[in-house]
């Protein structure tokens, strides 16, 4: 009988179904439990594939980072660059969208939806530069003397930092240092057995991180090694995981 036939189904006696349901239900008896110990296969390839982040994602992971890290990250100015002119084009749209009198009740529901995603962008790119601005403004001494993190840093970030480092020097100047004797009037002093006066990021920091993929071991402090894969959250210090994050291997959480 053709399977396309309207009367295929109609046409089934009961007994081939009671059959074909027995048979079904002393499958479902025999089948392993989840906890007999049955090996899983694999997933299938496609399954394991990861999508391409969208610029919007890496915002977010960018933004978590930063918020996250004791230190103060490279700055992710063509991410920003290229996000920035998106929300100002669909910015445009939505406004011109909105004074056209022909929109339906529908496309303005639409409207709102656009204007509240694009609210949403503009937050999390308000975030992460007042999150940079934080740490500029907390390290902005030590910044001056490290060319390594100046690097991480645009040019306009370099430049506030200078400016910043230069008012509180003054600032500190005026106030108390200009009372206290010569040799004591700097605020770069390191004597021994006493912290430093230059405000530095603490890299002994603890720091939950999920690794991005399956990374290499990495050493802990105590020599033991730490193994992360793909997926898993880790309770570690920031120092060890400092140059997966580089990488992007591993984000904060």
């Amino acid at each position: 009988m053709d399977i396309d036939d309207d009367d295929f189904f109609t046409n089934l006696d009961q007994s081939g179904r009671v059959a074909n349901n027995n048979a079904f239900q002393e499958r479902l008896r025999q089948a392993p439990r989840d906890d007999d110990g049955a090996e899983i296969l694999d997933a299938p390839p496609f399954m394991l594939e990861e999508e391409e982040e969208t610029p919007l994602q890496q915002l977010i992971r960018h933004w978590m980072n930063e918020r996250h890290s004791p230190d103060i990250l490279p700055n992710e100015g063509e991410l920003l660059a290229g996000l920035l002119d998106h929300i100002r084009s669909q910015s445009e749209t939505v406004q011109l969208l909105r004074t056209d009198p022909s929109s339906s009740e529908e496309e303005h529901f639409r409207i709102m939806l656009v204007q509240t995603e694009v609210e949403r962008v503009k937050f999390i790119v308000r975030s992460y530069l007042r999150t940079r601005l934080f740490k500029i403004e907390k390290f902005a001494r030590y910044i001056m003397t490290n060319p390594e993190v100046q690097q991480r840093l645009s040019e306009s970030e370099v430049e506030h930092a200078r400016r910043f480092a230069r008012l509180t020097d003054q600032h500190f100047y005026h106030s108390v240092l200009q009372s206290l004797p010569e040799t004591q009037q700097t605020l770069d002093d390191q004597p021994p057995f006493v912290p430093s006066m230059v405000t530095e990021p603490d890299k002994a920091r603890a720091v939950f991180v999920l690794a991005r993929q399956d990374c290499p071991p990495v050493r802990l402090p105590d020599g033991s090694a730490l193994d992360m894969r793909k997926g898993h959250i880790s309770l570690t210090l920031y120092s060890v995981v400092e140059q997966l994050i580089a990488r992007g291997e591993v984000e904060l959480v």
